[in-house]
């Protein structure tokens, strides 16, 4: 016993430590047909939200076509929301864009597990999003590019992660795969 406890902390693990964390890693994940099934159903989830995503951005706007201007600025857009004498239209724009962010961070890395890792999920998002804000900037009437709601998408897209979709992901998907 003296000896390892004084045995420095770098030093590897016993073997039969690591296989009681596999074992453990092993149960928390999903038998294969629930596996399947989860995965499934976030793939249903995550189309209906591209559905969602593409109604709420890419839609004409001729009302507000007068109001909307490019912003290659990151933060201008944000001071602009935080300058309005309403706060509950900067917490709107705000907060929206952040929850359009989370359901990337929550269904990408259980519809496709390569993805999973902090870095991955925030570049697949903040590609994603880039994309949908130059369509809203080249083809849609009254919307504009905005950097400013790509980080704020990417920002949900990592807090939607963190809280849930590391989880679901791990639980779903086995690291190494599962016999």
């Amino acid at each position: 016993m003296a000896r390892a406890a004084s045995r420095p902390r770098s030093w590897p693990r016993p073997r039969a430590a690591k296989a009681r964390d596999g074992d453990r890693r092993e149960r928390h994940t999903l038998a294969l047909p629930l596996r399947l099934l989860a995965t499934a159903c976030a793939f249903v989830f995550m189309v209906a939200f591209a559905v969602v995503l593409a109604r709420l951005t890419l839609q004409p706007s001729p009302a507000s076509e007068a109001l909307t201007h490019t912003n290659l600025h990151p933060g201008r857009s944000l001071r602009a929301y935080l300058d309005q004498p309403a706060l509950r239209d900067a917490v709107k724009q705000i907060g929206g864009n952040i929850l359009l962010g989370v359901p990337f961070g929550v269904l990408v890395p259980v519809v496709a597990p390569r993805t999973r890792g902090v870095l991955r999920v925030l570049l697949l998002t903040a590609v994603a999003m880039l994309l949908v804000e130059s369509a809203q900037g080249v083809l849609v009437t009254g919307r504009a590019f905005d950097v400013d709601d790509v980080i704020l998408n990417t920002a949900g897209a990592l807090l939607g992660y963190l809280f849930l979709g590391r989880r679901m992901s791990r639980t779903v998907h086995a690291r190494g795969g599962r016999a």
